[in-house]
């Protein structure tokens, strides 16, 4: 790839918490340096607590960093918050945390909406998202009583519908059960169909391994390494708390629930 095609490039990027009981503050993220290319589908991987969902909000722009140097697109990201904020979505573990419509349509309805969009053009986003995520017949449901599988399809909606080129899941499978995976793993393989750039954080590499471009293996708030899925993980350490899904499947390529 060139580097025309990479959206984010990190070099030395930490993150510190301070409280009153230490001073020096807690390093979560310690000297992060990854590149993400344009639609790419990127697995992020690491026991929890390795800083994953830290990273991908800094990413996203919810929180900032303590030092380091992000670019997106080749700018720095202080220079393009607005084109991040709609550019990038972030789709919780908890889908609920970002169900703001009372129905499936209204909740789509509502990123568009709050982007200040022409009124024809909302219509246009919510029926074409509505049918990309297979929601149509659910449009007028309550978005609270959605299977949990249904409840992440909407919160990707919700980003797509805002016009969304990157997607970063976390922890996309949690507390779900199989239909619920096999939903979310249609979802990760219409982003890349579509050219869409996927990032998605998790531990569950048995599930969705076959997805990906590339995976990184972050550990202790740094990145211990990145690349190839299979080169990867012939290269992982045991105490990186990643587990090779390989054991149980013939090679990456079949690392997938779908």
């Amino acid at each position: 790839m060139t580097e025309t095609e990479i959206l984010y490039s990190v070099r030395g990027l930490k993150k510190k918490f301070f409280n009153s009981l230490d001073p020096n503050g807690f390093e979560a993220l310690s000297g992060v340096d990854l590149d993400i290319y344009k639609g790419e589908c990127l697995l992020v991987a690491g026991a929890n607590g390795s800083g994953k969902t830290l990273l991908m909000r800094i990413l996203a722009g919810l929180l900032e960093p303590t030092e380091g140097e992000i670019l997106f697109c080749g700018k720095p990201v202080e220079q393009c918050k607005d084109q991040i904020r709609r550019s990038v979505g972030l789709v919780f573990q908890d889908s609920d945390a970002q169900i703001l419509g009372e129905t499936v349509e209204e909740d789509i309805r509502f990123g568009p909406e709050n982007l200040k969009l022409q009124k024809n053009e909302i219509e246009s986003r919510v029926e074409e998202t509505l049918s990309l995520l297979e929601l149509s017949e659910k449009r007028s449901f309550a978005s609270r009583h959605l299977s949990g599988g249904e409840k992440r399809r909407l919160a990707v909606a919700g980003v797509l519908a805002m016009g969304c080129e990157t997607v970063i899941m976390d922890e996309p499978f949690a507390n779900l059960d199989w239909p619920g995976v096999v939903q979310v793993l249609k979802i990760i393989s219409l982003l890349k169909q579509s050219g869409k750039t996927a990032i998605i954080l998790t531990h569950e590499l048995e599930k969705v391994l076959a997805f990906a471009d590339r995976l990184a293996i972050l550990w202790k708030g740094k990145i211990r390494d990145w690349g190839n899925a299979e080169e990867a993980l012939n290269r992982l350490i045991p105490e990186w708390g990643v587990r090779d899904p390989r054991k149980a499947y013939r090679n990456a390529g079949d690392c997938t629930w779908l």
